[in-house]
């Protein structure tokens, strides 16, 4: 099962551009295919990405069906945020704009 970054408080899963088998680049979830893998690579990971909270995010189990859900419903727009509640419903958000 894959493993991804969900922020403890908001819920949402950690996305960003990513790279496709095709070499496109999409904006999506980013996952590990191993827990040990993406524990190891989650604060170095946050950080070349500029995300100065890695402690706020969290390695978390989703079901490979789940995360192609979680990646349509982003819809490959960066404004767009996927939040996976405690009952295991995905729910999407908008960004929103910076002050």
């Amino acid at each position: 099962m894959p493993y991804v970054l969900k922020h403890k408080e908001s819920a949402e899963l950690y996305a960003c551009k990513l790279l496709n088998s095709y070499e496109l680049v999409y904006f999506g979830v980013k996952a590990w295919d191993d827990e040990g893998t993406a524990a190891g690579d989650r604060i170095p990971f946050l950080a070349a990405r500029g995300t100065g909270d890695a402690e706020s995010w969290t390695v978390a189990e989703i079901d490979e069906m789940k995360l192609k859900m979680a990646n349509v419903k982003l819809k490959n727009d960066p404004s767009n945020r996927v939040l996976l509640d405690e009952d295991g419903t995905l729910r999407v958000e908008k960004r929103l704009p910076p002050f």
